[in-house]
């Protein structure tokens, strides 16, 4: 960890804990910092804060005063759900303290190189194949962020030996003043967390932020096919490493006569990668170029490429019965998500689809469903994805309670040779915690119907 005492002495406020609040708490409060944690859950009824509290840290829950910008406050550290509406980061921001998320401290106190991922769709597909690329390669792979342990406290133990491997969401970046990664990849831009962001530029701003630090000696590895990520990344001093599905990139992954390249070099067979779906592709070429300019061998590159079969939650093989077959993808809270795991197949489809209400239309998803039989609608969404449906002329669409019974439903409607898959295309909110319990709910649901 580099220079443990800059933190010493300093008076942080932690805004909101969850995991990041939590663990950025315990580590400032280790490093010497004089913390103040606040947090809406009320005191009884939270566990983190009671623990803090046993620490010596001094915990206000309940409600978000104003007044604890009474006294000097060094820097706030905001938890990413926690909007910039919220009165104490409104209040920070108009007396110019600074508001950052733990990302920002994760940066600053690593001495491990950092690759970071972010991007609309994909981000933990291309996190995970980073790690399992840059096993062997002399320096040990963490992975952290959404998909591991809290960055700030990977950072805290990482040495020089080691290389932190994180995704980071747009909620995250939009917090960071100084965050720095070695290698910065930007996968792709569509329309998403609009509700948190505004817009759509002011989304793809704090996307970009990923890029803000940048110098002539780290790498931005973009797709070239997406316009906006170009444009993005048009303002960085890092070194551009372009990749695409369709048109060759010297300088950058590709594919060419369905084979991998890198900067020329041929990597792996398009064939020979067992992970499904086309849009996985664009993760694929990601993933080998960002391992590639860490160090990764191309050996452990095509033997990760040749057994990687995706993650839970992602286009996740669950179980055959009776010649069906059931594919979780709770993890596709948008529409982008959905059309990418639509694409993926070639037999029949009833597809499991609906969630949070965020505002927007499903219109996108019609030119994807042609192979799609059957819909099965559940959550706040439904009755908008049941008139897609109808616009796109599905042959049956049922309206249900949840992702569970939605399972057997769906198995009703389906004959042998059908994919029966859950792809949302919306956040969980509205019904479940998280995407990850909503898939496991599913999974539930189907091994019941298996026995």
């Amino acid at each position: 960890m580099k220079d443990m005492n800059q933190f010493r002495g300093k008076r942080v406020l932690v805004l909101g804990l969850a995991k990041s609040g939590f663990a950025a708490s315990q580590l400032l409060h280790r490093l010497g910092a004089t913390i103040i944690v606040n947090d809406a859950k009320p005191l009884e009824e939270n566990e983190q804060a009671k623990q803090l509290e046993q620490i010596g840290i001094d915990v206000v829950c309940g409600a978000h005063p104003v007044s604890l910008l009474d006294e000097p406050v060094d820097f706030i550290v905001k938890n990413p759900g926690v909007p910039y509406s919220n009165p104490i980061v409104k209040a920070a921001i108009e007396r110019g303290i600074s508001v950052v998320t733990e990302i920002e401290l994760a940066s600053l106190l690593s001495e491990a190189d950092m690759i970071a991922i972010t991007g609309s769709n994909g981000k933990t597909t291309t996190t995970t194949l980073i790690v399992d690329m840059l096993k062997g390669s002399g320096r040990e792979p963490l992975v952290a962020g959404n998909i591991g342990t809290v960055a700030c406290e990977v950072a805290e133990t990482a040495t020089i030996n080691n290389i932190i491997v994180t995704e980071v969401s747009s909620f995250q970046l939009m917090g960071t003043e100084r965050f720095h990664p070695k290698v910065s990849v930007f996968l792709n831009l569509f329309d998403a967390h609009l509700d948190y962001h505004g817009t759509r530029e002011e989304y793809g701003k704090a996307k970009a932020k990923i890029f803000a630090n940048l110098t002539e000696d780290d790498f931005a590895v973009i797709n070239a096919e997406d316009r906006d990520v170009v444009s993005l990344a048009s303002q960085t001093k890092a070194r551009l490493i372009p990749f695409s599905v369709t048109k060759e990139v010297s300088d950058g992954a590709y594919i060419k006569d369905e084979v991998v390249y890198f900067q020329g070099e041929e990597i792996i067979s398009v064939a020979d990668i067992v992970l499904p779906g086309k849009h996985n592709l664009e993760n694929v070429l990601a993933a080998v170029a960002a391992s590639l300019l860490m160090g990764a061998t191309r050996k452990q590159i095509t033997e990760v490429l040749k057994t990687f079969s995706g993650v839970k939650h992602r286009l996740q093989y669950v179980g055959t019965k009776n010649g069906r077959k059931f594919f979780n993808d709770s993890k596709a809270t948008n529409s982008l998500a959905t059309q990418k795991a639509l694409t993926a197949f070639d037999a029949p489809i009833v597809l499991l689809a609906g969630g949070l209400d965020r505002g927007n239309g499903f219109d996108d998803l019609l030119p994807y469903l042609k192979k799609v039989k059957a819909v099965i609608t559940f959550g706040e969404t439904k009755s908008k994805l049941v008139k897609t449906a109808q616009v796109a002329g599905v042959q049956w669409i049922r309206e249900t309670k949840n992702a569970e019974t939605a399972v057997q439903e769906a198995y009703n409607l389906s004959e042998r040779g059908d994919v029966i898959l859950l792809s949302p295309a919306c956040a969980s909110w509205d019904q479940y915690r998280t995407f990850e319990e909503r898939g496991d709910k599913f999974i539930a649901a189907i091994g019941k119907l298996m026995e």
